[in-house]
């Protein structure tokens, strides 16, 4: 068997031989954590198990944070847009509050 050589660089990828086969040296970016409240947290459940490619790709190139974050903060304004126009056109006040 030959001697193989223990890290290679190949089409600008770094690889390091672990056993018999090369792995990719991949490093995830630095990001900073965003907190991420009840919309983004509901929005990476259905990425995690209904798009695992998407899920993938968003964690692999840094921007899965990103992601969340703006669903998250879109989702909360359109519920400050909706919440008051569904009050006014269903007519609920104190008085109907009160007895339900």
């Amino acid at each position: 068997m030959t001697n193989l050589k223990k890290e290679i660089i190949e089409n600008g990828i770094h690889y390091t031989l672990h056993g018999d086969y090369y792995f990719p040296n991949l490093e995830l970016p630095d990001v900073s954590r965003q907190t991420i409240e009840h919309y983004g947290q509901l929005h990476l459940n259905y990425l995690r198990e209904h798009r695992p490619g998407l899920f993938t790709r968003l964690i692999l190139s840094g921007k899965l944070y990103e992601h969340l974050a703006e669903i998250d903060q879109t989702s909360q304004w359109r519920m400050e847009q909706f919440i008051p126009q569904i009050v006014q056109t269903e007519g609920v006040n104190e008085e109907l509050k009160a007895k339900d």
